[in-house]
Order: C-alpha cells, then sequence, then structure tokens
C-alpha cells in the first residue's frame, strides 16, 4: 500500500534535509545538549516593532531547528533601542551562558555587541545590521548573514534599474529622503559613490536627512515636494516611514512613485496596517524570502501556526537564517567550545535557504556576500515580490496610482 505524506510529513522531511545544507559529513555523533544561544533585540524604545517581529522569527526558528535535529534555548535581552544598553546586555548574555550571540537589528547596537563578543570570544552571529565597518574591523569572532548597507545600495540600483527597463520607464529626476543615524549615514556614503557608475536614468536633485525619531516631517516632505522631482526615494525606519507617506498624502504630493531602497519600513506589518489603502503600490528593494524555495515554505507554515496574525518578512527570515547557521555550525563542531565553533562558522556552506542569493559563505571577514536582493510592492495589503523575474509573484506597477485613485 502506498503511503499518504501528509504536509506536516513534508515540511519536517524538507526541514530535516536542510541541515545537511553544510555538504560536511562525518561519523554520527552522540546527542548535543542544547546550544545556548543568547538573542539580543531592541524589544522597547522606538524600534520595539521590529525588534518584537524579530524576536517571533527567533522562536519560530528553535522549533524548525529541532525539527532538523538540533536542540536550541534562547537566552533572551532587550536593548531598549540603544547601542549602550546593548552593550551591557551582551555583557549579560555572556555571564548568564550564551554560548554564541544573535542580534540586534539596528547597526549601533549591533556593532556595541560585536565589540562585547570579540573582547569574550564568544561567536556573534548577526541577524540583520547593515553598517560595513561591523565586518572592517578585523573581528574574528563576528559573522554577518545580512548585507552591509553598500551591498543593498548596489543591488536596490541594479534591482531599480531592472524596474525601470520592466515597466518601460525613465524617470529623470529624484529626490531623496534618509535618515541621519548610523545605517542611514553608511547607506548615503555608499549611495553617493554608487549611483554615478549605476546607469540609471536619473539623478538627484535635493538630499534632505531627518532623525528618525522625528514626529513631525511636514518641513521635510515640503521641501521634498518642491523639489518637484520624478521619484521619491526614501530611506527610513518603520515610525518615520509612516509619517511621511501621512505627510505626501496630506500635503497631495504624488511623485512617479516612492521607493525604498534596501532600508526598513515600507515592508513591515505595522506600516501597512496603519497606511492602509496609502500603503499600497510603494515599493521596497531589500534582501526577502524566495517564495519558491521549499524552506521558505517550511517557515512560512511553521510560523503562521504560531503567530497567524503577524507578519512573515525579512525580519523572520534573516533571524530565521541565524539560528540556523548557528545550528549547523554546532552540529557540525559536536561542540559547544569557542575554539570550535568558530571554526565551524569559518567552514559554513548551507545552498538550501530561506533568503533570496546563494550558499551561506562567510568571507575572511566573516561577510556573507551572496545574499541577493528582490523588488517588493505593496499589493492588496502584502509586500509581493515583483523582481526578479524568477522569483517574482506578479509584475510591478509603475508609475503608481495617485493617493486618491487608490481604492
Amino acid at each position: 500500500m502506498k503511503k499518504i505524506i501528509s504536509r506536516r510529513d513534508f515540511a519536517l522531511g524538507a526541514a530535516a534535509g536542510a541541515l545537511a545544507i553544510s555538504g560536511h559529513g562525518g561519523r554520527a555523533r552522540a546527542a548535543l545538549p542544547p546550544l545556548k544561544i543568547g538573542v539580543l533585540l531592541p524589544r522597547s524604545g522606538f524600534q520595539a516593532l521590529i525588534g518584537q517581529g524579530c524576536q517571533r522569527g527567533f522562536d519560530v526558528a528553535v522549533k524548525v531547528v529541532r525539527d532538523m535535529g538540533v536542540e536550541v534555548e534562547l537566552i533572551n535581552a532587550d536593548t531598549e533601542s540603544k547601542p549602550e544598553v546593548a552593550r551591557t546586555q551582551a555583557e549579560r548574555l555572556i555571564r548568564d551562558g550564551a554560548q554564541i550571540v544573535s542580534g540586534a537589528f539596528d547597526s549601533g547596537q549591533t556593532a556595541a555587541a560585536a565589540q562585547v563578543c570579540e573582547q569574550h570570544g564568544v561567536p556573534f552571529v548577526i541577524n540583520i545590521g547593515a553598517d560595513p565597518a561591523i565586518t572592517e574591523q578585523g573581528y574574528k569572532f563576528v559573522f554577518r548573514n545580512f548585507p552591509t548597507s553598500i551591498m543593498l545600495g548596489s543591488g536596490s540600483l541594479r534591482r531599480m534599474g531592472e524596474l525601470f527597463t520592466a515597466t518601460h520607464t525613465a524617470p529623470k529626476t529624484a529626490v531623496l529622503m534618509i535618515i541621519n543615524d548610523t545605517f542611514g549615514q553608511g547607506f548615503q556614503k555608499g549611495l553617493n559613490a554608487l549611483l554615478p557608475k549605476a546607469g540609471l536614468p536619473f539623478h538627484i536633485v535635493d538630499t534632505i536627512s531627518y532623525d528618525p525619531q522625528a514626529r513631525d516631517l511636514s518641513v521635510e516632505v515640503a521641501q521634498a515636494k518642491a523639489a518637484k522631482a520624478d521619484l521619491h526615494l526614501a530611506v527610513t525606519r518603520l515610525n518615520d516611514g509612516i509619517l511621511m507617506i501621512r505627510e505626501m498624502v496630506k500635503q497631495r504630493y504624488e511623485p512617479m512613485g516612492v521607493i525604498s531602497p534596501g532600508a526598513p519600513g515600507f515592508y513591515e506589518r505595522q506600516f501597512v496596517k496603519v497606511l492602509g489603502k496609502y500603503a499600497d503600490y510603494n515599493f521596497s528593494i531589500n534582501a526577502w524570502m524566495d517564495p519558491r524555495q521549499d524552506l521558505t515554505k517550511v517557515l512560512e507554515t511553521a510560523f503562521y501556526k504560531e503567530f497567524p496574525d503577524q507578519s512573515f518578512d525579512l525580519n523572520i527570515g534573516f533571524s530565521f537564517e541565524a539560528v540556523m547557521i548557528a545550528a549547523d555550525a554546532y552540529k557540525r563542531a559536536g561542540s559547544s567550545r569557542p575554539e570550535a565553533l568558530i571554526e565551524a562558522l569559518r567552514a559554513t556552506d548551507i545552498a538550501k535557504r530561506v533568503m533570496v542569493g546563494g550558499p551561506i559563505r562567510f568571507n575572511e571577514k566573516g561577510q556573507n556576500v551572496d545574499t541577493g536582493m528582490a523588488v517588493l510592492q505593496i499589493r492588496g495589503g502584502k509586500p509581493t515580490v515583483v523582481l526578479p523575474e524568477a522569483n517574482a509573484e506578479t509584475t510591478p506597477i509603475f508609475p503608481v496610482p495617485g493617493w486618491s485613485q487608490r481604492s
């Protein structure tokens, strides 16, 4: 009699195959005790919503990697959205027995934690944090799967060109609104260097920087509108991204489209929930989950089973991959000794992954240079992959409908 394979059996089978990702063989080992991962995130403060989203990714990862054959125990800590708190909390996680530390979403907080982990000789696997300087310090214990801001910038510009080609458009001018924090400053530096060589049809006529904790962006949006540019580029966080779009609607500022090139905010559940129809058609070009990968489907199924009312986004994907990287290294090392974990992390080679891109491998600086980018457009209240075509769920719409034409 033919055995009927259930959806859960398929999911667990796909997950179990994923930790054979590295291709490193070896003799069967005795069951390992749980790997203790210290998770450092902004669970309170102005970045709390995103930090809490990342936490859900870590939580569901524990269950998925358990099905892969590795037990993981999380030790959680709150950065309060402050780099100085991230430093002290990283110290606490290590005192409390964390064998690997992961986090911390924000580049400034991540940089502070990286220094602590390097000083204590504890591996640090970054889930999200884009400042290029983090992996330019000569650190031996720091590993980053997330793209640097330069990678995000170059990938975004390349995908932006593909968007214009796919929609037969050629905006001539653009205005850039950009946050002035660590991430924004690094991003702007990279953008200034990359844009002249990108071969795009537009040039930036005005750059407007602002504090991501601003409560009012009316002056900045008015300045952007006055530039009369074809395209609005927005490098934001979540809360200020919402403020920006609200003010654009209020001031009836309607460029050909709003594109967030490599920044957080526009793909967040709260962005869509708060803005409603005004969230639709906005673009975010970012590292994202590949909807056609089996492991993505496994993770998505497990995530919505646990969190049916939450958003499955890159915060989930990269937080999951951070745990998967740590679990894979631990399984191959067969030990939680820092030296063994570091050696295993350096040899990481994970082909079956969740995010768009090639295998997860780290260069001599501890950076994965093979994570790709996708063009997302909010469609019907959902971040939807529209490019590249090989990963797309639908086709892009650009120029976008005016604010009053959205239903």
